[in-house]
């Protein structure tokens, strides 16, 4: 086969045109524009439309047979597990909690912190992903977080650093002057860059997490949270946050998964939003995916793949589970009432629109990227593929993006007005100084566990008792409503 060639590209800063595609724009209309141009001139949008006429000397890409899309947003990704890509491919939430959280979670040293960031940041750009929240949960030392932070900085794309650390109360690592620092120093407003606090809430009634929401607030960063996970985090925590007034529209909220109509009535009241993982909600245990009752409510959805641990790393793969899992239910409720399903209340195009829009108005980004419109940032993602028969006939474009393409048909992505992949490949070559980074990092981890562990943390044993409690190792408090449930069942089979 003769070898793949990438054109030449122009490394000046000239204007750029795709020409003759299926423009998507994800606009407040859902325009859907045929044989359309896309002008980029700096670092935005300049005009869309039919035959547009281009300054002299503009890079002239052929989208035709494509479609033009935003660029997708990701707001809640694990990039510092990325090195361990698969590896828990059998795992439950439980399997999940001990090895990370109670077992060899602090094994991870700075570097490898920034070889998972590092290789996450290519794998999204690689799949269309442009904006990317480092839920970045293992940074239990400042080290660490500078090592998240500079992978962030030596990578394309827009990324929010989500700061936490699952090792220590969300009241101690908030508080610490390194991390006060460390936050004040770099959360400069960057288009580019920006921050959140990343903890979780576990109910117990003294709030002990009060301390990290003021630290927030005090930052001027917003909280995102795992909330609504069995045996985790539920209502209890909800409420507290609630009455203490600190649920705000910036709040996002991921899973919420196993809440009552209170909490959801409550993330409603104050304009917050919720992150699906479809992939993990289904595979894991947290509860079963709630975009029907978020539906309901009203409440905006974006979309995430949580840790590549388990899951796939695309919003492609986010799309089609979040269809399939809406759909699901409705269809088993109806068939339990004798009825039948004959309109679909979940459409391409929502998914489409949470996979885009939706993320950057959960990150306060709405007015700069999430859409094609001119004077909005150039996040652009062109699907092509002329050599797959999966891209012909493009007939219903949401339909196509959501249910049909896949990262291998991802021809062009497109950050702030510089292309980072064209002709279906990542510009550059970092990819290989990265696969060494990672490949480090893989064999630290089998020497620092020993082989009998690292091959029995991949195919784990069913635990000897069950795992009702939450796997946070700075508590000792324990949410009650697992429990009750569990004697509740039990008593039912008696």
């Amino acid at each position: 086969m003769p070898e793949h060639t990438t054109p030449e590209l122009p490394t000046d800063a000239r204007p750029t045109v795709f020409r003759h595609a299926t423009v998507v724009t994800v606009d407040a209309q859902r325009r859907v524009l045929q044989n359309a141009d896309v002008l980029v001139i700096g670092t935005d949008i300049a005009a869309i439309g039919t035959g547009l006429a281009v300054p002299d000397g503009t890079f002239e890409i052929d989208a035709t047979g494509g479609i033009v899309m935003p660029g997708m947003i990701d707001t809640h990704r694990h990039m510092w597990q990325t090195a361990m890509r698969g590896y828990g491919a059998d795992w439950t939430l439980t399997q999940y909690f001990v090895w990370y959280y109670l077992e060899h979670g602090k094994s991870f040293r700075p570097e490898d912190v920034y070889a998972g960031n590092r290789l996450s940041a290519l794998d999204a750009i690689d799949a269309g992903v442009t904006t990317t929240v480092d839920w970045s949960h293992g940074l239990r030392t400042i080290e660490h977080g500078e090592a998240a932070l500079e992978a962030l900085r030596a990578s394309s794309g827009r990324f929010v650093l989500a700061y936490g650390n699952i090792f220590a109360g969300p009241w101690e690592w908030s508080a610490d002057p390194d991390v006060v620092n460390f936050l004040k120093k770099n959360n400069t407003g960057a288009e580019d860059l920006k921050f959140q606090l990343a903890f979780d809430v576990t109910g117990d009634p003294a709030f002990p997490e009060r301390a990290a929401f003021e630290a927030a607030r005090e930052l001027g960063l917003p909280v995102t949270t795992h909330a609504g996970v069995w045996g985790a985090t539920n209502d209890d925590g909800i409420r507290l946050m609630h009455e203490n007034g600190f649920m705000t529209p910036e709040t996002v909220y991921v899973h919420a998964a196993t809440l009552t109509d209170d909490s959801y009535q409550r993330i409603a009241a104050t304009g917050g939003s919720v992150s699906l993982s479809t992939e993990s909600e289904l595979s894991c245990g947290q509860g079963y995916p709630p975009s029907w009752i978020l539906r309901q409510h009203g409440i905006p959805v974006s979309l995430s793949v949580d840790t590549s641990v388990w899951f796939s790393s695309d919003l492609f793969s986010a799309m089609r589970s979040t269809l399939g899992a809406d759909r699901g239910w409705e269809h088993m409720r109806a068939h339990e009432k004798g009825d039948t399903v004959t309109h679909s209340h979940l459409r391409a195009e929502h998914v489409v629109d949470w996979a885009t829009r939706g993320g950057a108005e959960s990150l306060g980004m709405g007015s700069i990227v999430g859409s094609l419109e001119v004077g909005k940032r150039a996040d652009i993602v062109l699907i092509k593929n002329d050599a797959s028969p999966t891209m012909y006939p493009i007939l219903n474009p949401s339909g196509h993006i959501a249910l049909q393409a896949g990262r291998g048909d991802v021809h062009t992505v497109m950050v702030n007005g510089v292309i980072a992949k064209y002709d279906g490949r990542l510009l550059g070559d970092e990819l290989s100084s990265v696969k060494k980074q990672v490949e480090s990092t893989v064999e630290y981890l089998q020497g620092e566990l020993g082989e009998p562990a690292w091959t029995q943390g991949m195919n784990p044993d069913a635990p000897e008792a069950k795992m009702l409690d939450n796997p946070y190792t700075y508590t000792q408090y324990k949410d009650s409503s697992t429990h009750q449930a569990d004697a509740e069942r039990a008593d039912a089979e008696a």
